[in-house]
């Protein structure tokens, strides 16, 4: 173990205004260089990587490891370790297992099968607004609307039956913030169980079902290609991922235009030319899947240091989406910058898989959401609303509104 820095700092650190990087994270090009020490929760010292060179180079090297499962691997919390041995498909594995994984997934998230959804994530928009104007205000946003988009969407796309959502909302959420090792390892337990009889219970219906699950089943699943266990750990990154982020991207995207005036009354006028740019300026300025975690299995000379074989490395995506080097202003929220060299889906063979979808959602939920309601207002103090802690996903507890 790396013996503990004086001058490190904690990682990760909680956030004390919702779409600002933790001041006490080093900033390349200022205080540090791209890429420096930091602690983790249990006193071992990990390689930080700031700088956006730095880290595109790094996510795209194979000397970097996503494999969890190595007892050397950087984490959070020390909840993560009670699954550290838990596989975890596609996030959690290396080529070639995860380029063979990522090949059966790719038709069902190409921009023409995302395409062919916008109808259909236009029609759960507009239902969860009319719900909300008919219930009339104030309302709780997440859970009346940042969270449904995406839970449905990628029910629908799965062939998860979305009578369950309040099951595996419940246990994703505690699969990322616990707060307890045990809970954890219980709602991992309980989705295994949940996939295991719906895959079963899909493949004893007769004829051809609907969404990715049936297709794997049918295609990957009963020629062999795929055994059962890796389906359910499949499925689970899927529906986990699918709604977990996108939900606190809508959230959090609501909560920062209407801290910004401006930039929202720039992003409400014209024709929506302009929401596809304002999108990747959100994505860019909020970064809320934080800390990518790698592990070296070689030696990686990159931004002046060297990181050895078996040295735990974290990407700092909200930090990196800061690099003034490459974005200009970058703590100024500018929705007209637009372009793609963030970092908000990751990089190299492990970038996003479902960003397509993501956007979509995106462009689809928040301009609807300013349009059916224009005086959409917080509830209470900015203040007072509660953010995610630093060591999962980057979002709001609850978005209190009115209009």
């Amino acid at each position: 173990m790396t013996q503990i820095q004086s001058e490190t700092i904690p990682f990760p650190q909680d956030r004390t205004c919702p779409y600002e990087p933790p001041a006490g994270y080093p900033r390349a090009g200022r205080d540090r260089g791209p890429v420096s020490r930091v602690r983790l929760y249990d006193g071992r010292t990990v390689w930080l990587v700031t700088g956006h060179a730095e880290a595109r180079a790094l996510l795209a090297d194979p000397r970097l490891s996503s494999d969890r499962s190595h007892p050397a691997f950087p984490l959070f919390a020390a909840r993560l370790a009670a699954v550290q041995q838990r596989r975890v498909e596609l996030l959690g594995v290396d080529d070639p297992e995860h380029n063979a994984q990522r090949r059966k997934l790719i038709p069902s998230f190409t921009l023409r099968r995302t395409a062919a959804l916008r109808p259909r994530i236009e029609q759960i928009v507009t239902g969860l607004l009319d719900a909300m104007v008919a219930q009339g205000p104030p309302a709780e946003l997440v859970g009346a609307f940042a969270l449904p988009v995406p839970s449905m969407v990628i029910c629908e796309l799965l062939g998860v039956p979305y009578e369950d959502h309040d099951f595996f909302e419940d246990r994703s959420r505690r699969l990322l913030r616990g707060p307890e090792p045990a809970d954890v390892v219980a709602a991992r337990d309980d989705l295994d169980a949940y996939f295991r009889e719906l895959i079963d219970r899909k493949r004893r219906r007769p004829g051809p079902g609907e969404g990715l699950l049936d297709e794997l089943i049918a295609g990957q699943l009963e020629s062999g290609a795929m055994d059962g266990e890796e389906l359910v750990r499949l499925a689970e990154i899927l529906l986990v991922a699918g709604h977990e982020t996108t939900a606190n991207m809508i959230a959090l995207g609501t909560y920062t235009l209407l801290r910004h005036p401006d930039q929202l009354a720039r992003f409400t006028q014209g024709d929506g030319a302009g929401v596809p740019a304002a999108v990747e300026e959100l994505l860019r300025f909020l970064s809320i899947a934080d800390g990518l975690s790698r592990l070296a299995v070689e030696d990686i000379e990159v931004g002046g240091v060297t990181i050895r074989a078996g040295e735990g490395v974290l990407l700092s995506t909200a930090v990196i989406n800061r690099d003034a080097s490459v974005f200009p202003e970058p703590d100024a929220l500018d929705l007209g910058r637009g372009g793609r060299n963030h970092v908000a889906f990751g990089f190299g063979i492990h970038q996003c898989l479902g960003q397509n979808l993501a956007r979509a959602e995106l462009e689809i939920a928040l301009p609807a959401l300013f349009r059916r309601l224009p005086g959409l207002r917080l509830a209470v103090a900015p203040e007072e609303v509660r953010v995610k802690p630093g060591d999962t996903v980057q979002g709001l507890l609850e978005l209190p509104v009115t209009w």
